[in-house]
């Protein structure tokens, strides 16, 4: 365990980790200083009142005064002002750093593009399943240094390549990269390869990593070495067999994809990495096998809303990126006509890759939102232009029939028109059971 006392400690951000932060410290004698370039940050009402806290801009003397300075996920180590430090000599961390340097207790690691959140809890069900005392977080729900405070047997982190970044001690006792597709492009300059080379970190000193044989981005930057167990769609150790549609390994049938309660072929993928990473920590399979029989997915991930008439209304408002509505429509099948909503902020993304996925005869496009033009002319004859999801959806009622689908998988983030994906997930909701 790494010894603060005595250090000058500076918290850069604020929010529920923030708070973690400043209690972990608090917690270890230390008083560290706060700042964060919101105005008005969230949870700055709940800081103790010697906690000196400076808002509206970052604070150039503290940082350069600091012995240690812990870096929220959401500020980039490329700001001028961390980068002055860091060429300082000033060690920059994040709270990922701070609990791995703590954390006594096998860790499970997992990060991607798309379905992280899905896995991390998946596992964690597997684990509970199995009577173990469990710690899940990270990226996800609790922050990492919250989960410090109650007895585990394991922890299942969610991590993302921001939180990576800044992390330098994980020792993960298994850890995968699920797939890397195009997100957060402002943030990496230099592209997918930067982005990449962020995820992969979670690999450095992993026992065992898991591997996507239909994604070579997510192997080890020196290629498949002995570490690696692979899953996959019709190949991998642990594979969907697509024609019986069963869940494979080592060529061993264990499930049929109708007894998962999960739907749509990236959860079943999912569900192959949650068993992978489950396997390589010791947990019970039959235990995994009871969590994936009955684990019935997240909020806002292809979730079926409201079903009337034989018309599907489906959530997947947690598709901020391209690749998870890629994975969204991959395998997609349907009776009838697919009702597509694309739209609002693309974080510069390029959408071309979704070409393929829109080919089809039977699928409609319904863009919406400040990158909703550019996102039309994917197949500009099929595809209508409106302001606001809520007007797309209003058109699309009226011209459902049995066996079509109402899919939200907008392929952006939500800022541009809503608080965040949940907020616009609970107004897909919300009109689906009002128009459906």
């Amino acid at each position: 365990m790494a010894e603060y006392l005595g250090k000058k400690v500076v918290i850069v951000g604020l929010g529920l980790t923030g708070l973690s932060c400043v209690d972990f410290f608090m917690a270890r004698g230390v008083t560290p200083h706060v700042m964060d370039t919101r105005l008005v940050p969230p949870g700055s009402d709940k800081l103790p009142d010697d906690v000196a806290c400076h808002t509206g801009s970052l604070n150039t003397q503290w940082l350069i005064d600091a012995d240690l300075i812990v870096a929220s996920p959401g500020i980039a180590l490329a700001t001028p002002e961390l980068q002055a430090a860091a060429d300082a000599g000033i060690e920059i961390v994040g709270d990922i750093e701070l609990f791995c340097r703590e954390a006594t207790t096998p860790i499970v690691a997992i990060t991607g593009s798309n379905g992280k959140s899905t896995v991390t809890t998946l596992v964690g069900e597997m684990a509970k399943e199995a009577g173990w005392q469990v710690g899940v977080g990270g990226n996800i729900g609790i922050p990492a240094l919250e989960l410090l405070k109650q007895p585990c047997q394991l922890y299942v982190l969610e991590l993302s390549s921001f939180q990576l970044e800044t992390t330098y001690s994980l020792k993960a006792a298994a850890a995968t990269v699920l797939n890397v597709t195009e997100d957060h492009m402002v943030r990496y300059p230099d592209g997918l390869s930067q982005y990449r080379a962020a995820k992969l970190r979670i690999y450095d000193q992993a026992k065992v990593c898991v591997v996507n044989e239909q994604d070579a981005l997510t192997l080890p930057e020196a290629g498949k070495d002995s570490r690696c167990i692979s899953f996959g769609v019709d190949s991998g150790v642990y594979q969907l067999e697509s024609g019986r549609q069963q869940l494979v390994v080592n060529h061993q049938s264990l499930l049929e994809t109708r007894q998962i309660r999960l739907t749509g072929q990236h959860n079943y993928t999912n569900g192959l990495a949650a068993l992978a990473l489950a396997d390589a920590v010791g947990i019970p399979r039959e235990a995994s096998i009871q969590a994936l029989q009955t684990y019935p997915g997240l909020e806002h991930r292809f979730q079926v809303v409201h079903m009337r008439n034989g018309v599907r209304w489906v959530n997947d408002s947690k598709a901020t990126n391209v690749g998870s509505t890629q994975a969204a429509l991959s395998g997609l099948t349907l009776e009838g006509t697919l009702y597509l909503l694309l739209g609002g902020d693309g974080k510069a993304a390029d959408f071309t890759p979704l070409q393929p996925y829109v080919s089809g005869n039977n699928i409609r496009l319904y863009c919406f939102g400040c990158d909703g033009n550019q996102l039309a002319q994917l197949r500009p004859e099929i595809s209508m232009l409106t302001e606001t999801m809520e007007q797309a959806m209003r058109e699309i009622a009226p011209k459902l029939m049995t066996g079509d689908m109402v899919l939200l998988s907008p392929a952006c983030a939500s800022f541009d028109q809503f608080n965040g994906f949940e907020h616009r997930g609970h107004e897909f909701a919300r009109l689906a059971e009002e128009l459906g």
